[in-house]
């Protein structure tokens, strides 16, 4: 008899594993338990639904689960919740809405994913008062725009759900302001990018309160204002976005550990403490590139990637989840914003490095071709190994070129390797010298 591989989760970790088992396997059983309705669906997408630029909600969604059972022959069951594991006894029970059973398994996947971060604020039940982490969030927000017509919206938290969400509602006519209790919004992103994009955001009529913080929402029954510390402001709609938190208490419940970062602890291949048992995406650790220490940074080609190779480990080929180095891309209107690595000097000593950095503007093409726009490069190196740590980018165009750094980290490489790398030119897509390169030369010179 062939194993069973269960999965508990559908989205991207859990239904990549799914699919490459069952490549790899054809005979294998996959099993794969989903309390929602949802499954492998791009949530890096869900702004843009809002915003109105995706149509339907359903063109996020990559796979259906039909094309999964149908298709790849995947056991999929929607509207199943895993309540229980016993890794012990190798069985997990599910709640089907109407009756619980026992699965057994002889490999089983954790990819539980996380969940919006609820802070304790007063008035979260109103109407109008929404987080966005998933398709059913996403489709109420849309609705309520759409039904509702608010003309104010508060959003709390300056990160990528709210630099989104900010560039979505204000598409609708609605009048955004963004509430940030640390000093600049985008803060992994460096100061530079962070003051950038502020500006930014300020000329496209975004109002920013930042070292702001809420305390809640108040209205009859739909909100109508946010109250912070010694005032409040008109509301009709407030989204709160202040992070997401790993989805770990069930694997935690059964004995699974937890790392670190709170999330589930796993070794190179997805392993738990239990050898059978894998976990991966946004409810799971991974092994920072930079530091060599767990981290947990929860980005959608993090998850697919892991539960790739988890995949691939469990029908016989052992294969490493990979590193991650935090590498992450926003859209803030007209500019992108771009880090990959270490950039802020005091985390950079607190792994033991001796930080340096230098921030360049350069153009994105050729002076002289028409079109391109300047680009801010800010590059970070340890000064004894020369060793490239990080990077951030911000312009109207070019800030992919953050992808080459990340290649640098994952190749250790120095700064002199970075310079020296081969990169393309021609006038319509860079200077000769792309400002990648014009970093790490600049930043080489303050090594010597």
């Amino acid at each position: 008899m062939d194993d069973t591989f269960v999965v508990i989760g559908g989205d991207a970790a859990g239904m990549s594993a799914a699919s490459k088992a069952k490549r790899e396997n054809p005979e294998m059983d996959v099993v794969v338990f989903e309390k929602g309705e949802w499954v492998s669906y791009a949530a890096c997408g869900m702004p843009y639904y809002v915003k109105g630029e995706v149509e339907d909600i359903d063109d996020l969604v990559t796979v259906t689960p039909e094309a999964f059972r149908e298709e790849r022959d995947i056991d999929l069951r929607t509207g199943h919740e895993v309540v229980d594991i016993d890794p012990e006894g190798e069985t997990v029970t599910v709640d089907d809405g109407s009756e619980t059973f026992e699965q057994p398994y002889d490999h089983l996947l954790v990819a539980t994913g996380a969940s919006a971060i609820e802070p304790p604020f007063d008035g979260m039940d109103l109407d109008g008062v929404f987080t966005i982490h998933d398709m059913d969030e996403a489709d109420a927000i849309e609705t309520y725009v759409d039904e509702q017509t608010p003309e104010t919206a508060a959003i709390v938290g300056g990160g990528y759900v709210g630099i989104e969400m900010a560039e979505a509602l204000s598409e609708h006519g609605i009048d955004v302001r963004i509430y940030e209790m640390l000093p600049h919004v985008l803060q992994p992103f460096g100061e530079t990018v962070a003051e950038t994009v502020e500006d930014h955001l300020r000329e496209q009529g975004i109002g920013l309160h930042l070292e702001t913080a809420v305390s809640g929402f108040a209205g009859d029954g739909t909100v109508e204002r946010v109250h912070l510390e010694d005032d409040s402001q008109p509301a009709d709609i407030a989204i709160v976005g202040v992070g997401v938190a790993p989805n770990a208490d069930l694997a935690s419940e059964a004995g699974i550990e937890r790392g670190p970062t709170d999330a589930i602890a796993t070794d190179e291949y997805g392993r738990t403490n239990y050898e059978n048992v894998y976990a991966a995406g946004d409810c799971a650790e991974a092994r920072h590139v930079v530091t060599g220490d767990p981290d947990h940074v929860p980005l959608a080609l993090t998850a697919n990637r892991a539960g790739r190779a988890i995949g691939e480990t469990v029908t016989g080929s052992p294969t490493p989840v990979g590193d991650i180095a935090g590498t992450a891309i926003v859209k803030a209107f007209d500019l992108g914003a771009a880090r990959t690595g270490i950039i802020d000097e005091d985390r950079a000593r607190e792994a033991g490095f001796d930080p340096v950095s230098v921030t360049i503007s350069a153009s994105s093409r050729a002076h002289y071709y028409p079109g391109g726009s300047e680009l801010t490069v800010t590059l970070v190196a340890d000064r004894e190994s020369e060793r490239v740590l990080g990077a951030s980018l911000v312009g109207e165009e070019g800030v992919k070129r953050i992808d080459t750094v990340a290649t640098a980290l994952n190749a250790e490489m120095t700064v002199t390797e970075l310079q020296n790398t081969d990169l393309a030119y021609a006038p319509p897509f860079s200077p000769v010298w792309d400002p990648i390169l014009t970093a790490a030369k600049v930043l080489g010179g303050k090594l010597d």
